[in-house]
């Protein structure tokens, strides 16, 4: 009997840890998978499944229902019956797909086109179960049809070759940035921002990067027009009609005061220093030199100092003409996305939220140019991160006197939508509702203990009828919900600061006089202190845009992380305006327009009087900006190899290192970035990217050939201004193909004439690098977008100096072609080689020879554009610099 009870026990241990091991592998995925004992092939006396595999055990599905959810925003959201069940039905669905084309506006509707004429017909062909499958679609109110969703179920899309196609052509233009993968409600925002070109723009809270994007191009849209226009006119050439375009962004009056080029400003900023990092990934595709990252805390987020051309030694400070305040929040309305908030959802979560939001929009407003205009938005359906934020913001920014909360009806019309919330309830954390303030102090006043429910705030509640906020037009707020458009849910609200005004220091929650048996008066025992550690508690929800792949760097950087609602910046890192007024716990923002108020305490007269210090920013380190004089012998010799226009700026070029040395990459940056950063060294502010990789250090094959070629990023920024002794033109669709599959095609000896019109022209061209500007000739519709190449030319071969991936897009665009690229240099090197081994031709060992040497310089680059791919582009140039020494 023992001995079976034995026999059993260890039976009963097998079977447990073969679950146990079955689920652990689930959770690790196929990569995470070790095989072990009776993994890989079976193992052992698989039969009665010890060791061999077992049937993967799915997780039950997530119930989507949640008592207190329902029974909350049922109170809440006054919908008639049907539409009710509208509202819920649509919230458990699963949301549609959707994505958005990026980049200027020319390409954008380019690619869109191949959606439309390449993909779409062939989807609308599908039938399933006897139905026609639906195509994606474009989303009606988005502008120029340059967003689109689809509802296509995921075992459709798995089962038909189209999709498969349409698939590949997703993910090809998502890796090089032409497409972003983004949820319809979370583009919203920037189009309610009213951008224009020169605007300085401020996102607070930006990552993983999708609205920042919208915001960028707005910068930039009309540049590549504008930039034409300059060119040709000091060309003398006629300005073609093209080049006039009825967009008002297009014409040169727009932005006239740097020849055309984007003179405004992004500043794109998270708290997490991890996440700015993914903020780097998503942005820098865009290759623009007028914007910066930084990692701040957006409650406190620090005035920057800039020129001031009128009085140098008096203290100038940056304000925005636009500012995005897209705050952390609970996230429920993203119920359909994030199944899990079905269970979790609690009202604890909004709530701890609640003072932390308003922070961010006082600093936002505060930060804001008079005539300005701030977007605040969540992707929440509670009023206490909604409503009550934006009356208690504007309560203490001076009332609607000072700040006016902007209809936004007459944009997007075709947008269907609600108006905001007049009145509401706040559940507390035991799933009681609230209606007013007075309730909840009544409540408290017969209470044992005097305290009053946790965490519910007096700025929680509409205004009492004796506050100046009381009859804010809140019904312009903007919610939109789940069922109104197949979307998930959102609120935004556009304020515009009418004047400067004087921020009122956040009040401490009140909380009721007790007395004790001895007579004695005390306070309740929860102050706002305690309040604030437990928000640090909150999880922190951003998830109204798709999560993105942080760069390898950011990953593999040990760092801490901390939340939005964790101070990152220590009052003394913030330096205040000297004419600011000191309030306790946050200084008010001055009248004088031209300078930032700093969220720490000002400085008393004594204090303003002394030198500034130098502060250090605190998290991991990061490499210092450093400029370079326009004199330097790498600008001077960059500028001669290349023949660059004077007209093109030498004054913004920039390096990441201390010691102030090009090293392995050159950037650059428009002139208020480069201000932004010189003026801000040494005061505590925490960039961490900025300006555009415009030139590589590499090998070269001679002395008289220029070390440093033009990055690809730099190329569209570049190129104009570069003499025609460095340019190559390409007209014919094939040529381009040939340089795009075969990397390191041979131009030696006869060679150069499988080049067709570039050959006799990269035959004669001095070695290293050059531009190819591709000019189509002709009605292809797929071979009709202008763009400018990196092409090195070294003694035996060429080289598109082109990351694969982005080599593979253009392929699959163009030509919508799959085949796999051919390095050339390695496989004429493998017939070389082969050659000398059999001693067949002593004067082909020879060439072989040079030929090595040759691609040996040229694999360089080529590792670099691999590794483009993973962001780590000048470790890359490095790496490859060494192989050769």
């Amino acid at each position: 009997m023992r001995l079976d009870r034995i026999a059993t026990a260890y039976n009963r241990g097998l079977s447990l840890i073969a679950t146990f091991t079955t689920r652990a592998d689930m959770g690790r995925g196929r990569k995470g998978h070790r095989g072990g004992r009776g993994g890989g092939r079976g193992g052992r006396d698989r039969d009665n499944n010890r060791g061999g595999h077992r049937p993967y055990e799915t997780w039950p599905a997530v119930k989507k229902e949640n008592k207190r959810l329902e029974e909350y925003y049922n109170a809440l959201v006054d919908l008639p019956e049907d539409e009710r069940a509208d509202f819920w039905a649509a919230l458990r669905r699963e949301l549609p797909n959707s994505f958005r084309f990026c980049g200027s506006k020319g390409h954008a509707l380019a690619v869109k086109r191949l959606l439309q004429t390449r993909y779409v017909p062939e989807i609308t062909r599908i039938t399933h179960e006897g139905v026609v499958v639906e195509a994606p679609e474009p989303v009606p109110w988005y502008p120029d049809g340059l967003a689109w969703s689809m509802t296509t179920p995921k075992n459709v899309i798995r089962k038909f070759p189209p999709f498969a196609a349409f698939q590949k052509f997703l993910v090809s233009e998502t890796s090089v940035g032409n497409i972003s993968r983004q949820e319809v409600v979370s583009m919203i925002p920037p189009l309610l921002m009213d951008v224009k070109p020169g605007m300085t723009v401020l996102d607070l809270c930006a990552a993983p990067g999708s609205k920042a994007a919208q915001l960028l191009e707005m910068i930039h849209r009309g540049e590549e027009a504008r930039i034409r226009q300059v060119i040709r006119t000091f060309s003398g050439d006629e300005v073609k009609s093209e080049d006039v375009l009825e967009e008002e962004a297009a014409r040169l009056e727009a932005d006239p005061s740097d020849d055309g080029r984007a003179t405004g400003l992004l500043i794109a900023n998270d708290a997490d220093y991890k996440r700015s990092h993914m903020l780097i990934h998503q942005l820098k595709r865009l290759s623009s030199p007028n914007m910066i990252v930084t990692n701040q805390d957006a409650t406190m987020y620090p005035p920057l100092r800039i020129p001031n051309p009128e009085n140098p030694s008096k203290p100038n400070y940056l304000k925005f003409d636009r500012i995005l305040a897209d705050v952390p929040c609970s996230g429920d309305g993203t119920l359909r996305k994030n199944v899990n908030l079905w269970k979790d959802w609690t009202p604890g979560n909004a709530l701890g939220l609640h003072l932390t939001q308003v922070r961010i929009l006082v600093r936002a407003l505060q930060m804001l140019k008079p005539g300005g205009r701030v977007v605040y938005s969540t992707c929440s359906m509670n009023p206490v991160e909604n409503e009550s934020v934006v009356a208690a913001a504007i309560e203490r920014c001076g009332g609607p006197e000072k700040i006016e909360i902007v209809d936004c009806s007459d944009r997007l019309p075709l947008l269907k939508r609600k108006p905001g919330l007049r009145k509401w309830q706040i559940m507390d954390k035991s799933a009681r509702q609230w209606s007013s303030w007075e309730e909840v102090e009544e409540y408290t006043k017969s209470t044992e203990d005097g305290i009053a429910p946790g965490r519910l705030v007096e700025t929680m509640f509409p205004r009492p009828a004796t506050s100046d906020c009381a009859d804010l037009p809140l019904e312009r707020c903007m919610r939109v919900y789940a069922h109104q458009q197949d979307t998930g849910g959102f609120f935004i609200t556009a304020l515009h600061k009418k004047a400067e005004f004087k921020a009122k220091p956040e009040e401490n929650r009140k909380q009721p006089v007790q007395t004790k048996a001895n007579g004695k008066a005390t306070a309740g025992k929860r102050p706002l202190e305690e309040e604030a550690k437990e928000e640090a508690g909150v999880k922190k929800l951003r998830l109204s845009e798709e999560p993105i792949k942080a760069e390898p760097a950011a990953t593999e950087t040990p760092v801490e992380v901390t939340t939005e609602v964790e101070a990152q910046v220590k009052p003394e890192a913030v330096e205040s305006p000297p004419n600011a007024d000191a309030t306790k716990g946050e200084a008010p923002a001055p009248i004088d327009s031209t300078s930032a108020t700093p969220a720490a305490t000002a400085p008393d007269t004594a204090q303003e009087q002394q030198p500034e210090l130098k502060v250090k920013p605190s998290g991991p380190y990061e490499e210092p900006f450093k400029y370079l004089l326009p004199e330097h012998e790498v600008i001077k010799n960059v500028a001669e190899f290349y023949k660059i226009s004077p007209r093109f700026p030498s004054d913004r070029y920039m390096v990441r290192n201390a010691l102030g040395e090009p090293a392995k990459a050159i950037y650059y940056t428009s002139a208020l970035v480069r201000d932004i950063l010189v003026f801000n060294e040494g005061r505590g502010v925490k960039f961490v990217h900025g300006g555009v990789k415009m030139f590589v250090k590499q090998d070269a094959p001679s002395a008289e050939v220029c070390r440093w070629r033009i990055q690809s990023e730099g190329m569209p920024i570049l190129h104009g201004y570069v003499g025609p002794e460095r340019v190559v033109v390409l007209r014919n669709k094939e040529t381009l193909r040939k340089l795009l599959v075969e990397m390191f095609p041979k131009v030696a000896g006869d060679d150069w004439k499988r080049m067709d019109e570039i050959g006799e022209r990269v035959r004669d061209l001095a070695l290293g690098c050059c531009v190819l500007r591709v000019e189509p000739e002709g009605g292809d519709e797929d071979f009709a977008e202008h763009m400018a190449l990196p092409l090195w030319k070294s003694f035996q071969s060429l080289n598109l100096m082109l990351p694969k991936e982005d080599r593979a897009a253009m392929l699959l665009r163009i030509y919508n072609d799959t085949t796999p690229l051919i390095n050339m240099g390695i496989q004429r090197n493998g017939k070389e080689a082969k050659k000398a081994e059999d001693g067949k031709d002593t004067e082909m060992e020879d060439a072989a020879g040079a030929d090595a040497a040759d691609v040996e310089v040229l694999d360089a680059p080529a590792a670099e554009a691999e590794m483009a791919a993973t962001g780590d582009q000048g470790e890359a140039t490095a790496a490859a610099g060494d192989v050769k020494a």
